[in-house]
């Protein structure tokens, strides 16, 4: 099973260095707040070969299309996390793109500006969030293009990541109709939210309007609490909602060759919930 798993990872890796390429910038022409940051972005590896990336200051997404046989119109936006320091991109992003996409679900690697890096001028509301606020509305500016249907265009995130997915949820902006870039005129809300150990501040307020969500975590994880006691204010609210809590395990397993079976089952439980939840339906 473990090797496996390696294999099937080694191929998503090189799939990943490949569509590395293929990044699309959310503002071609500058992203709003970036303007003199020219400073290209860093990337180290975290042994033996996971990309962690920082110095982002041209937010892009990468995408990950399914095969057109296999494409069920649902799309996703993918935020890794780093504690918004960094982007962990390759286990918390192009692995998970790749897995869904061989499922039929069109993902997007978003990487996105960083508050809380060393010396940085980009804030949380004035910067992480509108990029993913754009990257959501470009996504479905393309559907037609990408044959995604734009009202099943959901967010999910990692960790910190996860993070800016409950800002992206419950921070929805309808869309300027007399905006002239036509991007701007389309909502930034997401149709769903995958918070996978995201971080959940107290100050995060769900409401009866936020999206279905998905959480899972590891019990042992000492950084992301208050999972059930949010899964359940949305129960109250009645927002549809799943939670799932993976025995022994703690934080940041992503899609990971070490991970044991009970974790490395996970995104397909994702895609699972998606499908009861009807947006996997073609239309």
């Amino acid at each position: 099973m473990k090797s496996f798993i390696a294999s099937v990872c080694s191929l998503v890796l090189l799939a990943a260095a490949a569509c590395a390429a293929d990044q699309i910038l959310l503002w071609p022409n500058g992203a709003p707040g970036s303007e003199g940051q020219t400073a290209p972005e860093i990337m180290r590896i975290n042994p033996p070969d996971e990309q962690v990336l920082s110095n982002i200051n041209a937010p892009a997404i990468t995408p990950f299309l399914p095969d057109p046989a296999k494409a069920t119109g649902a799309a996703v936006i993918v935020m890794p996390g780093g504690g918004h320091k960094e982007i962990w991109v390759t286990h918390e992003g192009y692995r998970v793109a790749q897995a869904l996409a061989n499922r039929g679900i069109a993902a997007f690697v978003l990487r996105y500006r960083l508050a809380y890096a060393p010396a940085t001028h980009y804030t949380l509301m004035g910067n992480s969030l509108p990029d993913a606020q754009r990257a959501i509305r470009l996504v479905k500016s393309r559907a037609a293009e990408w044959n995604i249907d734009p009202d099943r265009v959901g967010i999910m995130g990692f960790s910190a990541g996860g993070h800016l997915s409950v800002l992206a949820g419950t921070h929805v902006s309808p869309g300027d109709p007399a905006a002239d870039d036509p991007i701007d005129r389309l909502s930034s809300r997401p149709a769903f939210l995958g918070l996978i150990y995201a971080y959940i501040p107290d100050d995060i307020v769900f409401t009866a309007d936020t999206p279905p969500a998905f959480f899972i975590f590891g019990d042992k994880d000492t950084v992301t609490k208050g999972q059930v006691q949010r899964y359940l204010q949305l129960e109250q609210l009645g927002v549809p909602a799943e939670l799932h809590a993976l025995s022994g395990v703690g934080h940041g397993f992503g899609i990971r060759p070490t991970n044991p079976p009970q974790v490395a089952v996970w995104p397909q439980t994702l895609v699972d919930w998606l499908d009861t939840q009807g947006f996997l339906k073609k239309k």
